[in-house]
Parts: C-alpha cells; structure tokens; sequence
C-alpha cells in the first residue's frame, strides 16, 4: 500500500479509536460525539476526510449556503463544508508525505467541534415533516 497506510492505522489506535476498515486505504470511524461515522481515504499522496452533517434541504437553500460560506471564513480552521449530491459535508485533505500524529489529529478534532458547534445553526434549516419535526 502506499506511504503512511500503516503511519494512519497507528495514529486511529493511538487515538482510541472504533474504526473499520471496508478496503484498504479507507476507514471508517464510528463513535465520535454527534458524527455517526467518519470517513478517512487514502488517495495517492493525499489522506482525505469526509463527514456527512446533514441531508440538503428543500428549502431556505440561499440561506443554509451563506451560513456554510461564513463558517468556512470564519470558524473552519481544517476542511470546509461543500455539498455532495444530497448532502451537506464536512471534507479535509492533508499531504501525507509529511503528515505527522499532531496534524491528523487536528483534522479529527477540528471536524468533531465543527459538527457539535454547528448544530444549532444548522438543523435549523433540516425540512420539517408535518407535525413540524425536523
């Protein structure tokens, strides 16, 4: 496998954390407060992380983008929330030639406190079903 395979399977096991691993080269870490799993690939010479937060609305989209714009300015320090298909994400890319525990680490962290920080600002924007639940 390439440079690091074993370097990130250290670093998810220094960490403590729950992961399977469905291929080689991809993880998926399950137990992280309010993210029902993280998604970590190893793509060539790039490590990339990838966490839905949410299904895209139907509506208040203009407003949902703007909020997600000035959180990318103002409170991402690692990623930024884009839009895959149906979702609303949370993705990071980090060199892996140099990629070192404290780095990895971070991208984990920071992408854990943006989803928990975020919530509220967020949900706010989730469709409603009838009797106005989210």
């Amino acid at each position: 496998m390439a440079k690091g395979y074993d370097d990130i399977r250290a670093f998810l096991r220094k960490m403590d954390l729950r992961f399977d691993e469905p291929r080689e080269g991809t993880w998926v870490i399950s137990g992280l407060d309010g993210i029902d799993k993280l998604v970590i690939t190893l793509s060539g010479p790039v490590l990339v992380f990838r966490v839905k937060v949410m299904d895209m609305p139907r509506q208040h989209r203009e407003d949902l983008f703007r909020t997600l714009l000035e959180l990318n300015a103002s409170e991402m320090m690692h990623g930024a929330y884009g839009v895959e298909g149906d979702a609303i994400v949370i993705s990071d890319a980090l060199q892996i030639e140099n990629l070192d525990f404290n780095e990895f680490a971070a991208s984990i962290d920071d992408i854990t406190l943006a989803v928990a920080s975020h919530h509220s600002r967020l949900t706010k924007f989730q469709d409603r079903d009838r009797t106005g639940r989210h």
